[in-house]
């Protein structure tokens, strides 16, 4: 069974319109993201175009793959810092994304990997890597900038706790914790829907591809059951770093 991968002539008209129904949309709603939406449009072109260059050759050997994955962690390690520091300036918040980003990733990867429930193969290995980077980034994201939100609209709360004694790491993760599970929401809800709401990429490629419907079945609920803990972890890692961290007077956080 072939597919037609390839975009015709209306493409030209039809994803322009896209961003600027996009552009319209966060303008009216005043979301703010107006250039954002065409800047991100912009490098996913170009991102895209190079990454379809480089791909072919990282996939010729595992060293290929394991080093384009860890271009992956990086990218999404500065990514995500720089997502937070829109919340808060937290010291050493670099090093925390990548812990956050990178640890809780390579746990899940190497579980999946060594055990030989995915195949060892750079073709494999690369969008698998992908894919759970890309997760535990936006998890870590999240995560970060909900803790710090509401690190700053409590802080008086925060006060409280440690003038009744308890530490700073303790009264953090009183006041803000809970909230850092709304990042994990978008992985649940993609699991708990999926065949009902949604057909991910990797069952409908397995499937065009050629596989049966139950290889394809199983590859994605290693997939989405890999997500929800990889995710599950990074927000672990970035509420106890947070917690320690030296965070700076709340009433100079932004919500």
């Amino acid at each position: 069974m072939s597919v037609d991968t390839g975009l015709g002539v209306s493409a030209l008209v039809v994803l322009p319109l896209l961003v600027a129904i996009a552009v319209l949309a966060s303008r009216q709603a005043q979301l703010r993201h107006d250039k954002g939406i065409v800047t991100a449009a912009l490098r996913a072109v170009l991102q895209l175009a190079l990454v379809g260059a480089v791909v072919g050759f990282a996939l010729q050997t595992i060293w290929g793959a394991l080093a384009f994955v860890l271009v992956m962690l990086t990218v999404a390690t500065f990514t995500s810092t720089r997502r937070i520091h829109g919340t808060a300036v937290v010291p050493g918040q670099l090093m925390f994304c990548a812990i956050a980003i990178g640890g809780s990733a390579c746990v899940i990867l190497l579980l999946l990997i060594l055990p030989g429930v995915v195949p060892r193969n750079p073709e494999t290995i690369l969008p698998m890597g992908g894919i759970i980077i890309g997760g535990t980034m936006n998890a870590t994201t999240l995560a970060g900038r909900r803790l710090l939100a509401e690190y700053g609209g409590r802080f008086g709360e925060y006060e409280a706790g440690l003038s009744i004694g308890l530490l700073p790491a303790e009264a953090f993760k009183l006041v803000a914790g809970p909230t850092a599970g709304d990042a994990l929401l978008p992985a649940l809800d993609q699991t708990r829907t999926v065949g009902l709401v949604t057909l991910p990429g990797a069952f409908v490629g397995m499937v065009l591809g050629g596989a049966s419907p139950t290889a394809a079945a199983a590859l994605q609920l290693v997939v989405l059951l890999g997500l929800v803990a990889a995710e599950s972890l990074a927000i672990l890692v970035t509420t106890e770093l947070l917690a320690r961290a030296a965070l700076p007077d709340g009433r100079t956080v932004s919500s």
